[in-house]
């Protein structure tokens, strides 16, 4: 099969479509040949995504973006409080 990269909001539409086929009474095995992934595919994006709705994993990419965001910025602080500080001390 051809590797493709899915945004995780295409995985977690997949995934809803294979619940409902699923519920239908068709096997894991048929589901993954329409979807065109392979059953280890979809048992890992099941066990990642699990119960979330496209919705819930916008958000949670929105605050990792957000959480990387501040982590650099508390690193750029930190180190202009170290500089200040050694220049206080007449280290330089």
């Amino acid at each position: 099969m051809k590797r493709t990269r899915l945004s995780a909001e295409q995985i977690v539409k997949m995934l809803h479509d294979a619940a409902t086929a699923l519920a239908g009474g068709r096997k894991v095995e048929e589901v993954c040949k329409d979807l065109g992934i392979s059953p280890a595919t979809y048992h890992r994006w099941q066990k990642q995504y699990g119960g979330a709705d496209v919705e819930t994993v916008r958000e949670y990419k929105a605050l990792k973006e957000e959480n990387a965001r501040l982590k650099r910025l508390v690193a750029e602080l930190s180190l202009d409080k170290m500089a200040l500080k050694e220049l206080a001390e007449g280290k330089w």
